[in-house]
């Protein structure tokens, strides 16, 4: 069976993440960002890891930062919200005031059709929780932009060549339209990064 580990970030909404992957078939299991460390994470071996959103600052979120680090050239990922702002953090980005807070806001969002988004067609209403944004105007050369608000704030982004992924919004959320889409096209990257290109297992 394909196995989790989900990082929570201690939010309320880690749990409907959990039963919104659940529901679409993986093992998940949920740790605090500060119950585990790091090298525990990689000695489970999980096939995916998510970073929940929470209520604090990249700086701030336990392990995330040092895991995406180790992770990262092995381990695919996705995160959401503080997870994504988290691998910008990572990566080299800077994480700054959002020019507006978003809480329970709706935005439109806009995509090419790729990656996370294959087989949505055209812009989605999706929610926002947040008052921190990843800056496009310094983007790291690793991360790309997959998808934005209408006045171009950073909704979403992957790595270039590694399968991380990141959204600014919540899928999970019930007012978020294909959140299951999302998901299930993130599970897919992963699961063919764990066929085709992750580096040998020792365990």
């Amino acid at each position: 069976m394909f196995r989790i580990l989900l990082v929570d970030n201690y939010d309320s909404f880690t749990w409907n993440l959990v039963h919104l992957i659940g529901a679409l078939g993986p093992a998940i299991d949920v740790r605090r960002n500060d119950a585990i460390s790091a090298d525990e994470v990689l000695a489970l071996d999980p096939d995916a890891i998510v970073l929940s959103p929470g209520p604090c600052t990249p700086n701030e979120a336990g392990i995330c930062l040092e895991l995406i680090e180790k992770a990262a050239p092995s381990v695919p990922m996705f995160g959401v919200c503080l997870g994504l702002q988290a691998m910008g953090q990572a990566f080299g980005g800077e994480v700054v005031r959002a020019p507006l807070p978003m809480h329970g806001k709706i935005s439109r969002v806009h995509h090419k059709g790729e990656g996370l988004f294959r087989g949505i067609n055209g812009p989605f209403e999706a929610t926002r929780y947040h008052s921190l944004i990843v800056a496009r105007e310094n983007c790291p050369a690793d991360l790309a932009v997959t998808a934005e608000s209408e006045d171009g704030l950073v909704m979403a982004m992957a790595h270039r060549r590694l399968p991380l992924h990141g959204v600014q919004f919540h899928p999970e959320s019930i007012l978020s339209e294909h959140g299951a889409t999302i998901m299930r096209n993130f599970l897919d990257i992963a699961a063919r990064w764990n066929e085709t290109g992750r580096p040998a297992r020792t365990s």
